[in-house]
């Protein structure tokens, strides 16, 4: 009995020993696979590090060459894309001033710091450091928000990268890297499967990565418990504080724990076996009995339950089983279709040759695994489709058996695919039927997707027409944006980026010879790719038409011109009288003087300047009539507002001193210019103050009441800076009931007036942007007058014109 223990004895303390050399041995060698491996960690932490800093340097070298700050920024957001561990880039000039800034588009810009914080980590050794190695330094970590960016709960490291031009320093690139992404994304995944990372500072405070929880009290005081390896080493040059540790997962079995547990458990059983062998031997019967009981009924349920028929055959073709949801779609129980023999009572009677040419097909082998569509007779006499799917039956021992077909009732979804068909068929016709040329093409690619018969009959089925369309449309609305003078706002998107929209624009297409209208819109495709959908209309008449209506309404404006001057022809002549008197009464006087001989150099000299005086003053009037009747083409450009009202003023005065009527006017300091004709703008003043005029004089006001008031002031009408003009008199104002129709053509309040000059004083103004707009003055009860006023948009260049207020009445040019 002592020899057999012995025996045991020795055994067992053989194998432990045995165990525990094995086991050190792999302690050590696990020890030595961490070391290295750390060092690989780092060196790749580094490569990944410089590498990002060498791409930087190379995009602030190329800013720097170019002076290009918007290549700064597509190229920054490339690489943060790209490398997700790249918080932000900042530029900073030799001076330390912000360049530009991007930050990553996972930032939030409601949590980014102030930019001037981030030159505060680099230390004067660290510019030192660059001014003598020129290269790179690091900042110290930041947590738990970094500098640039926002908060991702994770400690950052700002990297400080000198440009250089030549010797000189140029520009500082701040770079921020998340230290948690730098560790996802720079470790190979070997490495992480292998162990756990965890980056630190000297005091053992976790900066980033992870770290797994420590064994449990019981567990450190197991002698066959071994920790697992683990190895420091420091993080130089990106940081000198921060540390990486690796700590391996323990992957191999505790091969001495196991022995010892299997060998207690083996002696257990050992023991117990001849004891409770019967009663496990019964109760594993018992419990195999009710498992195989539970997967019948289980079976059964999940057959009974299922929307698809089912339905088995034999290999002689024999139906063998179907289930309760073939026997709901066909009408027939399941006695009897059980041991039917093909043609089965479900088979349409027309189809019976095609059917039993597949079945015989299906019996040999050759079967469709897609499945195939057929058609199914119900005991009602009803028909319907259904889809069969036809698979081998094979039993537990690998012998096949018979066919299973599973049958699904497809006769609502081939209704809808029908309905579908017939739309898209209808759709199509309709697009072909269009008068307008319809295409759509992928972006970035060369194919066309769809092009109409429009299309095909102007361009073919080449996708260059679609492409033509495209850029006579952006050519037409860069044209419309550079000489759109009048409106600064236009070509300015109002919607949001990311919704879709339309961009309608007439161009000429010089292949075809005609105008079209192109409407443009961006979709998704059938496959979800992106692509732009082109509409070209031909409007060639429209265009036309539209030509012949500007040329008629320039007609008409030099129309009103004459109309106007013609009016004022009794009042141009009394002008024009006045200096042609004075220049015979000088002559006449000369020449009296001279015959007496008693005109002197002096006098003479005198007289002779006076008479060009009044010469200049009748050449004076001509010319201004002369500019203001001749036609020419409508000129929009950037105008003083002092010159239009100075040249309006000149010929508007001739009838009010006709009329004995005084003007005021008042124009405010510092005006800016306007995007105008002045011409026209010229015209619509003169025909207001003329109106005002001869309402005063039909209102026979006394002499102190007899005046016309003219003000000129910038203002702002729905936040556009505009200058605005208003001509207020003291006439007999206008009627509420005529006021809605006073623009209307040929209606006047005047038996002498044609009805036009209203009408194109408002199509003026609002050709220039503008609004026109007129209200009555009253005192109390009483109108005592009239005010016209409108505005037209100021110039982007105005040059701001200093005008004192001034008072002109007729007494003053007498």
């Amino acid at each position: 009995m002592i020899g057999p223990l012995i025996s045991v004895l020795l055994f067992s303390t053989a194998l432990v020993s045995t165990v525990a050399y094995l086991r050190i041995e792999e302690v050590d060698r696990e020890q030595e696979a961490v070391n290295r491996d750390s060092n690989f960690a780092l060196q790749s932490l580094k490569l990944r590090v410089m590498d990002r800093i060498g791409q930087l340097t190379r995009i602030g070298d190329e800013v720097n060459r170019t002076k290009d700050l918007q290549e700064f920024q597509f190229q920054s957001a490339v690489l943060t894309s790209q490398f997700p561990e790249l918080l932000g880039v900042a530029m900073f000039d030799s001076e330390n001033g912000l360049t530009a800034l991007y930050i990553s588009a996972q930032a939030s810009a409601s949590q980014l710091r102030q930019p001037e914080s981030l030159l505060q980590g680099i230390t004067p050794d660290g510019m030192g450091m660059i001014w003598r190695e020129r290269r790179a330094v690091f900042g110290p970590a930041v947590a738990p928000r970094p500098i640039i960016g926002t908060d991702f709960g994770a400690h950052t490291v700002l990297a400080y990268i000198p440009i250089f031009d030549g010797l000189r320093l140029v520009k500082v690139l701040v770079a921020e890297f998340n230290l948690e992404s730098l560790l996802q994304f720079a470790l190979p995944a070997e490495l992480s499967n292998r162990y756990a990372v965890l980056m630190a500072d000297g005091s053992g405070n976790a900066v980033a990565g992870h770290w797994p929880a420590s064994p449990s009290r019981l567990q450190e005081y197991l002698p066959w418990v071994s920790p697992p390896p683990t190895a420091r080493i420091g993080l130089a040059p990106i940081s000198d504080d921060l540390f990486i540790q690796l700590r391996g997962y323990r992957t191999s079995s505790d091969f001495l724990g196991t022995f010892l547990q299997w060998a207690v458990g083996g002696l257990s059983l050992l023991t117990l076996w001849m004891l409770i062998n019967n009663w496990r031997h019964a109760r594993r019967r018992l419990s195999t009995q009710r498992a195989l009981m539970d997967e019948t009924f289980f079976r059964r349920a999940m057959e009974d339950s299922m929307l698809t028929g089912m339905r088995a055959m034999d290999m002689q073709g024999r139906i063998t089983y179907v289930n309760p949801a073939f026997c709901r779609m066909t009408g027939w129980s399941e006695a009897e279709l059980v041991g039917q023999h093909p043609p089965f009572s479900f088979w349409a009677e027309e189809d019976h040759a095609m059917l039993l040419e597949r079945l015989a097909s299906e019996l040999k082998g050759i079967v469709n695994h897609s499945g195939f569509e057929v058609r199914l007779r119900r005991r009602s006499g009803d028909t319907f489709f259904a889809r069969m799917y036809m698979s081998p039956l094979v039993s537990h021992n690998g012998e096949q058996t018979g066919w299973m077909a599973s049958i699904t009732d497809i006769t609502e979804p081939k209704k809808t695919r029908e309905e579908l068909a017939a739309a898209h068929e209808r759709f199509t016709i309709v697009l072909e039927g269009l008068d307008a040329a319809v295409s759509v093409a992928n972006l970035g690619g060369n194919s066309l997707l769809f092009g109409n018969a429009k299309y095909r009959h102007w361009y073919g089925e080449d996708v260059s027409g679609h492409h033509r369309m495209v850029m006579h449309a952006q050519m037409g609305l860069l044209r419309d944006e550079q000489h759109d003078s009048v409106d600064e706002m236009s070509g300015i998107p109002t919607d949001t980026l990311l919704e879709a929209s339309t961009e309608d624009t007439n161009v000429f297409d010089d292949k075809l010879g005609i105008w079209l209208e192109v409407r443009s819109r961006y979709i998704t495709w059938v496959d979800g790719s992106l692509a732009q959908v082109v509409i070209a209309t031909d409007v060639t008449a429209r265009h036309e038409a539209q030509e012949q209506a500007q040329k008629q309404s320039e007609k008409a404006q030099a129309a009103s011109r004459l109309i106007t001057m013609g009016e004022m022809a009794s009042s141009v002549a009394h002008e024009l009288n006045q200096p042609l008197a004075a220049i015979a009464n000088y002559c006449s006087g000369m020449i009296s003087r001279l015959q007496r001989q008693q005109l002197e150099p002096e006098a003479l000299l005198s007289a002779l300047e006076k008479t060009t005086k009044q010469a200049q003053r009748a050449g004076q009037i001509i010319s201004r009539i002369r500019t203001f009747v001749k036609r020419s083409e409508p000129s929009v450009s950037s105008t003083k507002v002092s010159d239009i009202v100075s040249d309006a003023l000149e010929l508007a005065q001739i009838e009010l001193r006709r009329q004995d009527v005084r003007l005021n006017y008042y124009m405010a300091a510092r005006m800016p210019n306007v995007m105008a004709d002045p011409i026209l703008i010229e015209q619509v003043l003169i025909n207001l103050i003329k109106n005002g005029a001869e309402s005063v004089s039909h209102a026979k006001r006394p002499h102190n009441q007899r005046e016309v008031e003219l003000n000129v002031r910038p203002t702002e009408v729905d936040g556009q800076k505009v200058v605005e003009f208003q001509v207020r008199d003291t006439g007999t104002g206008i009627p509420d009931e005529i006021k809605e129709r006073i623009y209307d053509a040929f209606y006047s309040t005047k038996s002498e007036g044609m009805g036009i000059g209203l009408k194109l004083c408002r199509s003026i103004v609002e050709s220039h942007h503008g609004r026109m707009n007129v209200e009555n003055i009253y005192n109390g009860s009483t109108i005592t007058g009239c005010c016209f006023s409108f505005w037209i948009p100021v110039s982007l260049a105005s040059e701001p014109t200093d005008i004192a207020p001034q008072t002109i009445s007729p007494v003053d040019h007498e």
